[in-house]
């Protein structure tokens, strides 16, 4: 990797530590709150795209493992892995690599339906899928049950979407019109 990448890694992750310090809002039928940092799980595949944007959700999720209290309400440690947000964990980084394989049509294409699907599908509606699965095993709640309740981020998650579409537009403008001027 160039120092660029690492330093695109690095500036991603910190992005994704500072949502996290924004407190979570918590919700009663449902032990997941509602968080900023998916955000920056979303910018970092459609910025980075797959391989940069996976290895710094990837990274977070290390630090994050090894106890380093980066996510929202500053929680971490191994056990966040063991507990109802496990599912949607594993849905941010799988996401970030799915949103990051969609860059190239993101930054080709005008029509912001595409735009808004690269993003959403696997950014919001997968996320939420391997959510309820992971919340279902983890609580023992009826599968059915925990999909209705992550119901609930759909609107927040779609405004953010947006808002990633947005900042990403202006974003990848700057990187490859430098890159193009560089090379």
């Amino acid at each position: 990797m160039r120092t660029k990448d690492i330093s695109m890694v690095a500036m991603m992750m910190a992005i994704i530590i500072v949502l996290g310090m924004i407190p979570p809002i918590p919700l009663g039928f449902i032990p997941v709150p509602i968080v900023l940092q998916n955000l920056g799980i979303m910018l970092a595949g459609i910025v980075l795209g797959a391989k940069r944007g996976g290895l710094a959700v990837a990274l977070f999720l290390i630090l994050v493992a090894v106890g380093m209290p980066f996510l929202s309400g500053g929680s971490g440690g191994f056990s966040v892995f063991l507990g109802p947000t496990t599912g949607y964990l594993i849905g941010w980084f799988i996401s970030a690599i799915l949103i990051g394989l969609g860059q190239e049509k993101f930054m080709t294409t005008k029509n912001w339906g595409i735009k808004f699907l690269i993003v959403a599908l696997p950014g919001v509606l997968l996320v939420d899928l391997l959510g309820s699965i992971g919340l279902s095993i983890v609580t023992g709640m009826n599968l059915s049950a925990a999909i209705i309740s992550s119901a609930v981020f759909i609107p927040g998650d779609t405004l953010k979407v947006i808002l990633v579409i947005i900042i990403a537009e202006r974003l990848l403008k700057v990187i490859y019109r430098k890159e193009r001027v560089v090379y």
